[in-house]
C-alpha cells in the first residue's frame, strides 16, 4: 500500500505520525512510504533519516495526500486539510469526532475510512492507542498546573510540595483512569496533598494500595466533587468515555466556591472537556481566567514534548497500521476484529456508536 505521513499543522503541534524506524518497518513489509518534507523536524527527525529508512520525501502535503492510499497522522485534520479527502482514503489518526461535528461531516461526505486511535479497544478493554498520550498528558497536567499556580501566570503562588513550615498544595484529580493515575503519580512525587475521585471503586482501590496514606480516595459524586474543589489549589479533569463527549462533572457554579488563583487543568478537552467553563487553548496562550480560577485547556498537551510523544505513540500504532496497510482495512478487520472498534466513518456512514448517539445520527455497525 502507498502510505503517507504529513507535517502536522495544528498550532504548536510538533509530533509526527511516523518515525524513521516506523518507515523502515513499513518498507520492509513492501509498502511505499511518502513523507512530507520537514514533517519530523519538530520531533527531531531529519529528512535524511527518513530517506535512509526508505521513504520518498515530497515537497508538499498536497502531494502526499494525493499519492497515498493511507495517511498516518497524529492529530485530527484541520479545515485546510479537508480539501485532500477522497473516497476510500484510509485516515489513521486521532479524530475525536465527538467534539467535532464539522470534521465528521467532512469525512462522511468524502467517503473517507476514518480509523481513530482513541476508540480502538482491545479484548481486555484497554485502549492501547490512547494509553501513551494519556500517560504523558497525565504527567504533564501536574507539571503545567504547577507552573500555572505561580503568581506571574495568574495562580495563587502556591508551591505544590511546599517547604518545611508551610502548607502543601491540595491537588484534586477527578478520574482515576490512565490520565488520573499518572497525574496522581507526579503529584505525590512532588509532595502535594492528593485527593482522587472516581466512580470505579476498583480503580480507587488500586491507587489506595499503591500510595496508601499518601493520597485520599473518594467515591465520585456531584457533592463530593464540589466539596473537594472548595479547598483545591490544583484540579485535574481526567474523565473519559471512549468516543463520547466527556461529561461535565465540574459545574460552572463550583468555581465561585474555589480559592482565587486556583487552577483547573482539563485533560478531557479533546472530548469537549469535563468542566462547563472549558474552551480549547493552545501552547502559545494556554490559560484563561473564569471567576478567579485559572483554566489550562490545551487540546494537544503531549505536543509540548514531541520527541517523547512521537516515539511513545508510534510504538503502539505501528503494528495495527502494518496490518491495515498489508491487508487493506476490511481484511485487517477480519484478521483482527479489534480494529472494527477504531473505525469511525466508512462509506459515508458514522460507524462509531458513541459518536452517532452524541449527534443523533444513524449508526451503522460494520461486519465485513
Amino acid at each position: 500500500m502507498k502510505v503517507g505521513c504529513v507535517k502536522e499543522i495544528k498550532n504548536n503541534e510538533y509530533r509526527v505520525g511516523m518515525t524513521p524506524d516506523n518507515v523502515r518497518t513499513y518498507v520492509a513489509h513492501r509498502n511505499t512510504v511518502y513523507i512530507e518534507k520537514s514533517a519530523g523536524a519538530g520531533s527531531g527527525f531529519t529528512d535524511l533519516e527518513y530517506e535512509q529508512a526508505g521513504a520518498v520525501i515530497m515537497d508538499t502535503a498536497k502531494e502526499v495526500w494525493e499519492y497515498s492510499d493511507m495517511i498516518v497522522k497524529v492529530k485530527e485534520p484541520l479545515k485546510e486539510e479537508y480539501q485532500y479527502f477522497k473516497k476510500d482514503l484510509i485516515l489513521y489518526t486521532y479524530l475525536h469526532l465527538a467534539a467535532n461535528k464539522e470534521l465528521l461531516d467532512a469525512l462522511m461526505a468524502a467517503g473517507v475510512k476514518g480509523v481513530a486511535y482513541e476508540t480502538l479497544i482491545e479484548r481486555d478493554g484497554s485502549i492501547p492507542l490512547l494509553k501513551p498520550m494519556s500517560e504523558i498528558a497525565g504527567r504533564l497536567s501536574i507539571q503545567e498546573g504547577a507552573k500555572a499556580l505561580e503568581k506571574p501566570f495568574g495562580g495563587s503562588g502556591v508551591l505544590l510540595g511546599g517547604v518545611p513550615g508551610t502548607p502543601k498544595a491540595n491537588v484534586v484529580v477527578v478520574g482515576a483512569g490512565t490520565v488520573g493515575a499518572n497525574a496522581t503519580k507526579i503529584a505525590v512525587g512532588m509532595g502535594a496533598n492528593v485527593t482522587v475521585l472516581d466512580l470505579d471503586l476498583n480503580k480507587l482501590t488500586h491507587l489506595d494500595e499503591q500510595y496508601g496514606s499518601k493520597i485520599q480516595t473518594l467515591a465520585s459524586s456531584s457533592a463530593a466533587i464540589e466539596n473537594a474543589l472548595k479547598t483545591a489549589d490544583l484540579v485535574i479533569g481526567a474523565v473519559l468515555i471512549p468516543g463520547k463527549q466527556a461529561p461535565k462533572v465540574i459545574k460552572a457554579s463550583y468555581l465561585k466556591e474555589m480559592r482565587p488563583g486556583s487552577v483547573i487543568v482539563d485533560v478531557a478537552v479533546d472530548q469537549g472537556g469535563c468542566c462547563e467553563t472549558t474552551k480549547v487553548t493552545y501552547h502559545d496562550n494556554p490559560t484563561y481566567m473564569v471567576d478567579g480560577v485559572v483554566h489550562y485547556c490545551v487540546g494537544n498537551m503531549p505536543g509540548a514534548v514531541p520527541r517523547t510523544s512521537t516515539i511513545a505513540l508510534s510504538n503502539y500504532t505501528v503494528n495495527y497500521g502494518l496490518l491495515i496497510a498489508g491487508l487493506g482495512l476490511e481484511e485487517a478487520c477480519r484478521e483482527n476484529p479489534v480494529i472494527y472498534s477504531a473505525i469511525n466513518t466508512y462509506e459515508g456512514k458514522c460507524t462509531c456508536e458513541n459518536v452517532a448517539v452524541d449527534f443523533s445520527l444513524e449508526y451503522v455497525a460494520l461486519h465485513f
